[in-house]
């Protein structure tokens, strides 16, 4: 019975299951990792040509609210709300002026200002003898004339603020072109580095600089131009070169007149009401065409100790 049983007994095989293969996934992961990187790059390179208004554009998009971008709402900050988009009406453009338009209508005034003045000088018979010694280019401030000095043709008496008569003839030129442009400017003034015999414990170049610019101013408005365009008048002494080589240069001695663009002058005129709200008081304005008769007299008694 015990061999019958052992004789019949019944043995099943069961095949072993092969182990898993890796399939195609791997590939799938490094191809979104590649297309990943492509959209990564071509980002950058899109980035670093794009002009600066066009990032600004960019910029602006991605501040503004989903739901204001899909119902094409205008830019974020045209909004009167505290909250960027938000408000009864996100599209109310009561806001800021557009500062890229602003920029872009500064850069063609200015250009077409700078066009104007070389114009002006190459066809007047006075100007263009002078021309040498008028600089005229664009600087993030805005439109930049300066009337530099010469060992042969200075532009004031020495040591003085007394415009001689060639000087006296740019300015009232110059003048009136400026009128016919909304920006205001600023003057500064600008000497060598000859110190008087005793430095600055009297006067000295940053009096005899101010004096300078502001007997200029006198002559624009001689001229013509409003008195009203003038923001800013400044002396800089010999703290900024123009020819960094040779303090003493007589190209380092020069009037500088900036026709602002709009943010410059902007800037300028915040500080200037910032600076009059701390103090509590409202801002000084000079009365045009008005001297400054200490500072004259004081130059005209200096004006043999410059050494």
């Amino acid at each position: 019975m015990v061999m019958s049983e052992a004789l019949h007994r019944i043995i099943i095989k069961r095949p072993v299951a092969a182990a898993h293969k890796h399939g195609g996934g791997w590939k799938i992961a490094y191809a979104d990792f590649m297309t990943a990187m492509m959209a990564f790059f071509l980002v950058m390179w899109l980035l670093a040509i794009s002009t600066p208004k066009q990032l600004a554009g960019i910029a602006e998009h991605f501040k503004m609210p989903l739901k204001v971008a899909v119902n094409g709402g205008q830019k974020s900050s045209t909004s009167t709300s505290v909250i960027p988009g938000g408000g009864t009406d996100p599209t109310h453009a009561d806001g800021e002026v557009k500062q890229a338009d602003s920029d872009a209508d500064d850069v063609k005034r200015l250009d077409e200002l700078k066009q104007r003045l070389d114009n002006m000088i190459e066809a007047s018979p006075v100007l263009k003898q002078f021309r040498p010694q008028l600089l005229i280019d664009i600087t993030p401030e805005g439109l930049r004339i300066q009337i530099v000095d010469s060992s042969n043709r200075p532009m004031f008496d020495r040591s003085s603020a007394i415009v001689v008569s060639y000087m006296r003839t740019i300015l009232r030129e110059i003048g009136p072109v400026l009128n016919g442009q909304p920006n205001k400017i600023t003057l500064s003034g600008h000497t060598d580095a000859t110190l008087y015999t005793q430095g600055d414990k009297s006067y000295s170049n940053w009096e005899l600089s101010a004096d300078r610019a502001n007997a200029s101013r006198r002559e624009l408005i001689a001229g013509g131009m409003q008195d009203n365009k003038v923001l800013r008048v400044m002396g800089v002494a010999s703290s900024m070169h123009l020819n960094q080589d040779d303090p003493l240069a007589p190209v380092n001695r020069r009037i500088s007149i900036v026709v602002l663009n709009h943010r410059a002058q902007t800037e300028i005129e915040s500080a200037n009401a910032a600076n009059a709200a701390s103090a509590g008081v409202k801002p000084a304005v000079a009365q045009p065409g008005t001297a400054r008769p200490s500072a004259v007299k004081l130059s005209a008694a200096h004006s043999d100790r410059r050494i």
